[in-house]
């Protein structure tokens, strides 16, 4: 496996693989995860919500439909386009800045936060203790944040495969993945297949465990920590050994 460098992040996030983004998750799965966290939240119309990365908007715009005014950030500037595109043709209550993850300029402004996607762990142990500490100076005392991810180590070393192939849409892609555990990192090499046009890039990301996260939401300013396997149905399942992602819910002191 090659050197994955620091900061992939940076260019890992144009062309054709926001492409794919776009077409692998349905509209219901959307609708199911804006349902969960309007629900986590105890949100109601007027709630301001801060999702951190958002990628092209997708479960913001729900959320906004629902009455919720959204500040999203994210470092890819074409889905930032996208998203401030959609949310006014639908005249919907949206801000988009672009900037990176940690990158929260606000002070006890939001009812709740979100990062959804597994977009958490890009970062070095001190940049995502850093973004944690971000979201909880964004939220107001009592605000909620959610955060979701399919790399913490119950749920990614049970079901860990070295090399997966999906198509999706018109794009065949491939995930080769290489765990360390001396890093306790999950170096992964993309590769995708579009018109003829082979394009492969790197990534990185930080596999926490359960406890880890718990204990980084702690000292981040967070109380009140639970843990779910699954957002579907109420109550919601508890994250246990094997689920396949883990959705923390946690409360700002």
């Amino acid at each position: 496996m090659v050197t994955v460098p620091q900061d992939w992040w940076r260019s890992f996030f144009s062309g054709v693989a926001l492409d794919l983004w776009r077409q692998a998750i349905p509209e219901q799965h959307t609708r199911a995860d804006a349902d969960f966290l309007y629900k986590t939240f105890r949100a109601s119309p007027g709630a301001r919500l801060l999702d951190v990365p958002r990628g092209n908007g997708r479960v913001a715009l729900e959320l906004a439909a629902r009455g919720c005014p959204v500040t999203g950030v994210d470092i890819a500037q074409s889905y930032i386009d996208e998203a401030h595109a959609r949310s006014a043709e639908r005249n919907l209550p949206a801000t988009w800045k672009h900037g990176e993850m940690r990158d929260l300029p606000w002070t006890a402004q939001f009812d709740g936060a979100y990062c959804w996607g597994n977009s958490f762990g890009y970062l070095e142990d001190e940049g995502n203790a850093v973004f944690l500490q971000a979201v909880a100076g964004a939220l107001k005392p009592g605000g909620r944040f959610v955060l979701e991810t399919g790399t913490a180590l119950e749920s990614l070393l049970p079901n860990y495969q070295e090399r997966r192939w999906y198509e999706i849409g018109d794009i065949l892609f491939c995930i080769a993945n290489h765990y360390d555990p001396l890093r306790s990192r999950l170096d992964t090499e993309y590769t995708f297949v579009r018109d003829g046009k082979v394009d492969k890039r790197l990534g990185s990301q930080r596999a926490y465990s359960c406890n880890e996260l718990c204990r980084l939401a702690a000292e981040a300013g967070f109380a009140d920590v639970a843990c779910y396997g699954s957002t579907a149905g109420e109550p919601y399942e508890p994250y246990r050994l094997g689920s396949p992602h883990l959705i923390l819910a946690a409360t700002k002191c």
